[in-house]
């Protein structure tokens, strides 16, 4: 069972694939794809209808996602298409219904090639998955497998997988947010302020009071000098099993001004309505990070982080206890 993306235009179409029951693609071919054919029947088809696309390397990028859509994903797999709001995400099961060409769809939609999809009720939201999920979903790619097909088909529940069990040797999430409730607060306080400086922001300052377990901070993060927003941080300490509600996630957002983003950091986890009310249309959007994505970010940037915190946390590449 696997996991696909497919994506409808920054989920101007989102609606449209999960009330008619079905996921669509469209690479501007008015005619049915040659399913079955060899892979030069796909690259002829989509020459003739972009003939302004000349270099190979681009016709076999686009080809290579038609082909994916039309024969790669299988029946039973799981296909996921991100809504308008981005960190909300519609899931489905592909039905053992063929690729079909709609000469003429009857809503909104103007993708014609698709796929019979029966789309959950419910949706998940981006946020509450690790950094590495996160990372793959952004990919620019309009069809594309997710690698971390089994976090996500255990996260739904997903209907007739059985996820590998798990040997209950070592726990490295466990065993780190452990290692990370060791620091006092003004140690936590610059351990954050320093993983903020090496995923990319500029000018960070901590404001916090040390002494009472978390740390306030803002900083400028600079993408590569395309694009600079002022994020407003707050990170807080607490032992596994934790929930932060909404409430509290409502209290940092009151205190971002116009313009601003917020950014939450936990050693724990949060309850379902503060993811809700981070993403609030409307309102600053707040990302959350719970301990097991802190955890992944740590293992993105442990090189980044001074000698002293890895010493101190008693932790090697990979974050593996050193000792």
């Amino acid at each position: 069972m696997n996991v696909w993306v497919v994506r409808a235009e920054f989920g101007k179409h989102a609606d449209n694939f999960r009330n008619g029951g079905y996921v669509a693609l469209d690479f501007d071919i008015s005619e049915p794809y040659p399913v079955g054919e060899p892979r030069e029947a796909f690259v002829d088809a989509f020459k003739k209808y972009n003939p302004s696309v000349t270099s190979n390397v681009v016709v076999g990028q686009q080809v290579g996602q038609i082909t994916r859509f039309c024969e790669s994903i299988q029946v039973g797999d799981y296909v996921i298409t991100p809504s308008d709001n981005n960190d909300v995400l519609y899931y489905g099961k592909v039905l053992d219904e063929p690729y079909y060409f709609e000469s003429a769809p009857s809503d909104s939609c103007p993708y014609r090639h698709r796929r019979n999809v029966k789309w959950s009720k419910q949706t998940a939201s981006r946020s509450t998955f690790s950094v590495p999920f996160q990372n793959t979903i952004r990919s620019s790619l309009t069809v594309f497998s997710v690698s971390q097909a089994s976090e996500f088909l255990t996260a739904i529940d997903a209907d007739g997988y059985e996820p590998p069990e798990a040997a209950p040797i070592y726990n490295p999430y466990d065993s780190v947010i452990e290692q990370i409730l060791t620091l006092d607060a003004q140690e936590f306080e610059v351990l954050v302020k320093e993983l903020l400086h090496a995923i990319g922001f500029e000018e960070t300052e901590v404001t916090g009071k040390t002494g009472d377990g978390g740390v306030d901070a803002t900083g400028i993060l600079n993408v590569s000098n395309l694009a600079k927003v002022r994020v407003y941080v707050q990170a807080k300490r607490y032992k596994a099993g934790t929930k932060i509600n909404s409430g509290v996630v409502r209290q940092l957002r009151m205190a971002i001004p116009s313009g601003g983003q917020g950014a939450f950091i936990t050693t724990a986890d949060y309850q379902r309505k503060a993811y809700d009310v981070a993403t609030e249309l409307g309102f600053p959007r707040i990302g959350l990070i719970n301990g097991r994505q802190l955890v992944d970010l740590l293992v993105e940037h442990w090189r980044d982080i001074p000698e002293e915190f890895q010493s101190k946390l008693g932790l090697k590449i990979g974050l593996v206890l050193s000792g």
